[in-house]
């Protein structure tokens, strides 16, 4: 149980880091790409470029998808502002549910597990 609660806490880490590149790169100008020849290396390299954001794009989206389709709203904030963009601190949390440290970290795992269920 602990390898798979790492594993999505991994995932969910990673979907932080593909919304930063997914940002940085929508910011980047589109290239123009010319009639000149200059041996296709630029215009491989451009359609790569559209290849990995569109990847990258619909693995944010799974992650969204998942999120979204759990009904427990603490759940979705937990996931959202404590793991992913870490707006809070446990003990913020805590106190602003009233709930204990011990109950915080079994509602996080619920919430990681409901996540796991729904991102497969």
């Amino acid at each position: 149980m602990k390898q798979e609660i790492k594993h999505i806490r991994n995932i969910l880490k990673e979907y932080a880091r593909l919304k930063r590149d997914i940002r940085a790169f929508s910011q980047v100008s589109s290239p123009v790409l010319s009639g000149m020849p200059n041996g296709g290396t630029r215009k491989n390299s451009v359609e790569l470029k559209m290849v990995n954001h569109l990847d990258l794009s619909y693995k944010m989206k799974q992650v969204e998808d998942a999120i979204h389709a759990i009904k427990e709203p603490q759940y979705q904030f937990i996931l959202v502002d404590y793991i992913i963009e870490k707006k809070h601190s446990v003990e913020e949390i805590c106190t602003m549910w009233g709930v204990s440290r011990s109950k915080f970290n079994y509602m996080k795992n619920r919430a990681l597990e409901e996540f796991a269920g729904r991102y497969k």
